[in-house]
């Protein structure tokens, strides 16, 4: 296990995302313009897509719909989840949900930076994982926004994880928790829009339109990753100042519920027969948490929420910590189990 995390730790992907970290600890004026950052944020959103995509096309329905299943059931489990473990940890409500939403969400990077590390150990994976990961990206934020609204609208409080008291508020809420920006920034937004879009064209290329995309979006793809992670450190680098503020609690939260998450999202992988390489990267999936997604529709959805509370969480703990520890660790949990 320890010569696992070392490699991982030894990666260029890691080691470049170390660098950002440590110029932004030591204050070093490098810095990446803020164009350049959003370009290559929308290759990797394209790349990671488009070669989901063309595997896609090589798969029947019937082929995939136990993952998929598996993949949704995580999509509602987590935030509920999530939201049950911080209203017990006495966090107010709204910051509770923007939490759920972002924790249930997903990390594209994180992903990206897994499927690295599994091709750097020659351990094979399904290629539709990749679409898996567009399926995870929308469901939590719906799911969180609905309970969100559901509480409000119900006169009972949160006491327990097994008594939410939603039935009655989630029939009487959907059609107000479903308005336009909810729906644009969860279905249409950029990461969104990217991911499922470029899936559609990878499918309907196929095999066919493989060498038009390869020179660009395969075979530049890993030093893109090293690039976006140098930036990255120094995003994260940048948050940890505002995690301190919150205290000890939600720091122990940003490490301990990935490596639960993780850990529910390998199992389940296991459970819909997927193989070692495919479980490892469901449960990549289900404990990184989003920086991107979740917090452009928690921006306008609920505005009372505190960004340095679950993007400084997302991006300055959970973020590293999967980088460094928690994709190694989830693929010695899918040995473990499978």
């Amino acid at each position: 296990m320890t010569d696992i995390i070392m490699q991982n730790l030894l990666s260029p992907v890691v080691l470049f995302f170390i660098l950002g970290l440590v110029a932004a600890i030591f204050k070093s004026d490098l810095k990446f313009p803020s164009g350049l950052s959003e370009a290559l944020s929308i290759y990797l959103l394209i790349a990671i897509g488009m070669k989901g995509g063309i595997e896609l096309s090589h798969y029947s329905v019937t082929a995939i719909i136990r993952p998929l299943l598996g993949t949704l059931f995580l999509g509602v489990f987590i935030p509920v989840l999530t939201l049950a473990i911080l209203r017990m940890m006495k966090l107010d409500l709204k910051n509770s949900i923007a939490l759920a939403a972002t924790y249930g969400s997903v990390s594209i990077v994180t992903y990206g930076a897994a499927v690295s590390f599994l091709d750097g150990h020659e351990i094979q994976y399904d290629g539709f994982m990749n679409a898996m990961v567009v399926l995870l990206e929308s469901p939590a934020i719906l799911v969180s926004l609905l309970l969100l609204k559901a509480i409000e609208n119900n006169t009972q409080s949160i006491k327990t994880p097994y008594r939410l008291g939603i039935m009655d508020g989630f029939v009487s809420s959907l059609g107000a928790m479903l308005d336009r920006k909810v729906l644009k920034e969860s279905l249409v937004g950029k990461s969104v829009l990217l991911l499922m879009g470029s899936l559609a064209i990878g499918v309907i290329i196929g095999e066919d339109g493989l060498p038009v995309v390869k020179p660009l979006f395969i075979e530049l793809y890993s030093g893109v990753l090293m690039l976006f992670l140098l930036n990255m450190g120094l995003v994260a680098g940048q948050r940890l100042p505002e995690i301190r503020r919150h205290g000890f609690k939600l720091l122990l939260f940003a490490i301990l519920m990935p490596l639960l998450c993780g850990s529910a999202g390998v199992i389940v992988g296991g459970l819909a027969g997927l193989s070692l390489g495919s479980a490892t990267l469901l449960g990549v999936m289900a404990g990184s948490s989003s920086y991107i997604a979740a917090p452009a529709a928690l921006r306008s959805s609920v505005p009372e929420a505190n960004p340095s509370i679950y993007l400084g969480l997302s991006l300055g703990i959970t973020f590293p910590f999967n980088l460094i520890l928690g994709i190694p660790l989830y693929y010695q949990i899918a040995q473990w189990t499978l």
